[in-house]
């Protein structure tokens, strides 16, 4: 397939019967039909997939981790952090996430699902909640016409809805942080365009932080007559967990009026011992319009009362007082409606928010209490859904023009193509969705790690901090450790770009946890020898998982040769800037001598090889190789006094791995394979080797782009989008990495957040002018 047309994507949308293109949904996204099926079905990566030469010699490996797995799963009765026997299968269904940053996450799937849930800190929990749906009313006459449940499902509960919407009329698009579905209703002359706002907004950092989304829903009437419309929006107290059926749930209704505007809702009180939450379900009151609500329903069973309820007369019962609390074994659900009239051939607009408060949270070891972020602004005391709705739905428009002025210039450089743009923004999801928590620094916290500025540390509170608290995001949603450093890496290119503050609070973290000691020893997994949990001096693998902590530290050749010699020119070049002459000269010294002995080890004419081991797989090709100077020249450097390599050999190694690991590798079509021999041919010795690292593979094209191959370093990334988005079904759960045929591994993985690193490199091209889509043809 030639990567520069649009086949995959058009395949995404060959089941849309429909010519109705809805009502604001822009150009540029993610589009899929919501009748589509992904041919190409993928399998996780576990134990069974390693081969029998790597299970040899590994054997001692898999023997500790199965008695490690076996005691954390059947003694401890805890989630293991990684867990190689119970991979999360692929569900070809997920979309973008709503909420912002840090206060947990839900996420709505492209065929309308409520799908996976991150409420509590870093623990997903994957069920398609089937009540939770939105329901559309059309009336004439005083009569009604039609009433549809706006999902394709055919569930054997609710008997009495109308389920089983043609998704043939339908279709999804999503460009972060906000989504677009369209739903024509057949033989209605109608469109319904239900638009998601999440307020996910570049250097904001209140609004950002609010755990709530807005869903505005566009109705076409091209009628000649007019028409009554109501939209039902119907939500489960809770998030298909277990716990929704403890007992102690319950709802009540309520009304907030605050600076001339109203907002009428339900509250859904979810009463758990630990991190209870309430979720809250509203809508705007405007004039014309009629808001109505059932405070509570069974969302099991048939369930003709609602349906019959909203039948009738387009409208809910609205009881005023709340549900009793549930008895153990029962579940609760709510509904609300907006009611309005829409004139022939003309539109309307209703609104809807949902809100969860979940404002104190703890980790699996309980040692203490956390406030979310947002608390700074909503109080911790559980009571702020109905201010948190009433903000969203009185500040979505002002969070839109934001998002707006933030995506325009990249969405007009014609420049561009329109794969990249989705790309670019849809990939972003993972600073929500990746178990994300964003809390306020504690009056007694000290993350100096003991060492005092007096010594040459960190202050306890740094202002930084203090102002803008702490942040973590985890390694993967499967791969359950926060900040996971050697990842972030790659990953921090969203956070410095977008939110520098958030950055900068993950590296004070980090830079006190280099300072602790812990000598409690404890087993290495790896190679079976204990050793201490955290050695003074030692940067952590990561800062620990949501349950309990786990520091630990790896290391390689070629790659981190590099690496290190890059960061002794980024000491030159402090040196320089603190106008240290003796220290510049120390780290010069150390930079010349150190070239030249990376040069003389690793260079072999073409680029550089693995590693100096001398053994027979030592000159594999690494797609990574060129990791130093990608971030020198990320950080303005890699040139005159503050060159590590040399630019020839740089752009020979680049023109070798494009060669080989892209064009070489799935007829080009995948992206850059980790390892490759000089014939052609997957480096296979490892489990890791003869995968994709999607971000590994946007890092790889960001190094192209500064070093002047900019064709082949968006051919680089287009494989890899194409493949992901397109053709594999995995949108908003981007990899860690996948195999030239059949197999995944960890999905909604961090890494991939370094596409962003790709912008800056477009960003820093000399001369650039960016042109118009008017100018460029789209590909």
């Amino acid at each position: 397939m030639d990567l520069n047309d649009s086949t995959s994507l058009a395949e995404l949308m060959s089941r849309y019967v429909s010519t109705e293109t809805g009502f604001g949904v822009p150009k540029d996204g993610w589009r899929i039909c919501l009748a589509h099926e992904f041919k190409e079905k993928r399998k996780p990566f576990q134990a069974r997939d390693v081969s029998l030469s790597n299970m040899i010699e590994h054997v001692s490996l898999g023997v500790r981790y199965l008695r490690w797995w076996y005691r954390k799963t059947q003694v401890e009765k805890k989630a293991p952090f990684i867990d190689m026997f119970r991979a999360l299968p692929l569900r070809q269904i997920y979309g973008a996430p709503l909420g912002g940053i840090g206060g947990g996450s839900i996420t709505r799937g492209w065929r309308g699902d409520f799908c996976r849930w991150q409420l509590n800190p870093g623990m997903y929990h994957y069920k398609t909640v089937i009540a939770n749906q939105f329901t559309v009313c059309l009336r004439r006459g005083g009569q009604t016409v039609y009433q549809q449940v706006l999902s394709m499902d055919r569930p054997p509960t609710l008997q009495d809805w109308n389920w089983g919407y043609c998704g043939e009329y339908a279709f999804y698009h999503a460009l972060y942080p906000r989504s677009w579905t369209v739903y024509h209703l057949p033989g209605q002359n109608v469109t319904l365009t239900c638009r998601q706002v999440s307020p996910v907004i570049p250097h904001d950092y209140k609004d950002s932080s609010l755990p709530v989304a807005v869903f505005v829903w566009d109705i076409e009437n091209k009628n000649d007559y007019a028409l009554d419309v109501s939209i039902m929006f119907t939500m489960v107290n809770g998030s298909g967990h277990k716990d929704d059926k403890s007992g102690g749930h319950w709802n009540e209704p309520f009304h907030l009026e605050k600076d001339g505007e109203s907002v009428s809702g339900v509250l859904l009180h979810h009463q758990t011992p630990v991190n209870p939450y309430t979720l809250c379900i509203a809508a705007r009151e405007k004039s014309g319009q009629e808001i109505s609500h059932q405070t509570a329903f069974s969302p099991k069973g048939t369930c003709s009362t609602l349906w019959s309820d909203l039948m009738t007369d387009g409208r809910l019962d609205s009881p005023k007082d709340s549900s009793p609390p549930t008895h153990k074994g029962e579940e609760v659900a709510a509904a609300l409606a907006v009611s309005c009239s829409v004139p022939a051939n003309n539109h309307n607009s209703v609104e809807f928010s949902l809100a969860w408060d979940m404002p104190k949270i703890t980790f699996g070891s309980r040692e203490r209490i956390y406030v979310r972020r947002y608390t700074r602004y909503y109080g911790t005391k559980g009571d702020a859904a109905p201010s948190l709705s009433h903000y969203a739905l009185t500040h979505y428009s002002k969070w839109e023009e934001s998002i707006d002025e933030w995506q325009r210039p990249i969405l007009q450089d014609g420049s561009l193509p329109a794969w990249y743009k989705s790309a670019l923004f849809n990939e972003l999801y993972f600073v929500v969705d990746g178990g994300t928590v964003w809390v306020e620094l504690p009056e007694d916290a000290d993350i100096s790690g003991g060492l005092r500025p007096e010594d040459g540390g960190l202050p306890a509170q740094p202002d930084v901090v203090k102002e803008y608290g702490r942040f973590a995001y985890l390694e993967g949603q499967e791969y359950r450790m926060y900040n996971t450093y050697d990842v972030h890496f790659y990953a921090s290119f969203a956070l410095i770009m977008l939110w520098p503050k958030l950055a900068l609070s993950v590296q004070y973290d980090i830079a006190g946890s280099v300072v602790q000691h812990d000598p409690t020893e404890r087993l290495n997994l790896m190679n079976g020898r204990y050793s201490p949990v955290k050695t003074w001096g030692v940067v952590p693998h990561d800062i620990g998982d949501p349950v309990t902590p786990s520091l630990c530290f790896w290391s390689s050749s070629a790659y981190c040769g590099g690496l290190w010699l890059a960061s002794v020119c980024m000491m030159c070049k402090m040196a320089r800037v603190l106008k240290c002459e003796s220290v510049y000269q120390r780290y010069r010294d150390i930079l010349e001598r150190g070239r030249a002995a990376f040069d003389k080890l690793l260079w072999n004419g073409k680029y550089y090889n693995y590693d100096s081991s001398g053994q027979s797989l030592s000159n594999s090709v690494m797609s990574d190789q060129c990791a130093g100077q990608w971030f020198l020249r990320a950080s303005g450097l890699g040139e005159d006094d503050y060159q590590a390599f040399p630019k020839e050999k740089i752009c020979s190694a680049l023109k070798s791995v494009f060669d080989l690991n892209v064009m070489s590798f799935a007829g080009g079509q995948m992206g850059a394979v980790n390892g490759m021999r000089p014939e052609g041919v997957p480096d296979r010795s490892s489990v890791q080797s003869d995968e994709v690292w999607v971000g590994v593979v946007y890092g790889l094209a960001a190094t192209m782009i500064h070093e002047g191959m900019i064709e082949e370093g968006m051919h680089t990334t287009e494989g890899c989008y194409r493949a992901v988005w397109e053709r594999m079904g995995m949108a908003f759960q981007t990899p860690e990495a996948y195999c030239e045929k059949g197999i995944y591994r960890s999905l909604a993985y961090m890494r991939p957040l370094s596409i962003w690193a790709i912008q800056l490199a477009l960003n820093n091209r000399p001369n650039h002018n960016k042109t118009t889509d008017k100018d460029v043809g789209q590909g």
